[in-house]
């Protein structure tokens, strides 16, 4: 009676972990994250790059990094948008500073290699609008060949790269048409 109550238990407990785990990967076709004054809609996140995780579910991994972009976009974005303007991004591509690159058992994850031959690269098209009014529009396809020389040694930040390339973008492209 005990081994047949331990065994119903058993199963009980596994197939809640394992609808656990499905709930847990549920990736959204083109997801959207939209902060303060910016919204971006992230097409096709299956046919980017790189944008691999190297370590954990791919599906956190990906929110993770669209919320931590988007929230650096809308950092930037504030201090060059009117105060009624939006940016809009719809990206289509994005490969990440480096290279994701096994362990062979050295440890339980991949690490993912920075070096020069590896530059972020994003492609996306733009607008920027003023209640229903475009403002500006374009396509963009970025890519720094010089990443590992213009960010600073000290900055440890997630994504600092990416964010940068971003960040110059709306400066040298997007504020003198603003």
């Amino acid at each position: 009676m005990k081994l047949t109550h331990l065994f119903l238990t058993g199963i009980v407990v596994s197939g809640a972990m394992l609808s656990g785990f499905a709930v847990a990967d549920v990736v959204t076709e083109n997801p959207v994250t939209e902060r303060g004054v910016v919204k971006v809609t992230w097409q096709d996140p299956k046919s980017f790059r790189d944008i691999k995780a190297v370590g954990g579910i791919q599906s956190r991994y990906e929110t993770r990094t669209f919320e931590a972009l988007t929230k650096s976009l809308d950092k930037e974005a504030s201090k060059i948008l009117k105060p009624e303007q939006k940016l809009e991004l719809i990206v289509t591509d994005l490969d990440l500073a480096g290279d994701v690159r096994p362990t062979f058992g050295a440890t339980m994850n991949d690490i993912r290699l920075i070096t020069d031959i590896y530059p972020p690269r994003i492609t996306f098209s733009y607008s920027v609008l003023e209640g229903d009014k475009v403002v500006v529009v374009g396509n963009e396809k970025l890519t720094d060949m010089g990443f590992m020389h213009t960010t600073g040694r000290m900055n440890d930040r997630p994504l600092r790269y990416e964010s940068k390339l971003l960040a110059d973008w709306m400066k040298k492209t997007l504020e003198p048409k603003i």
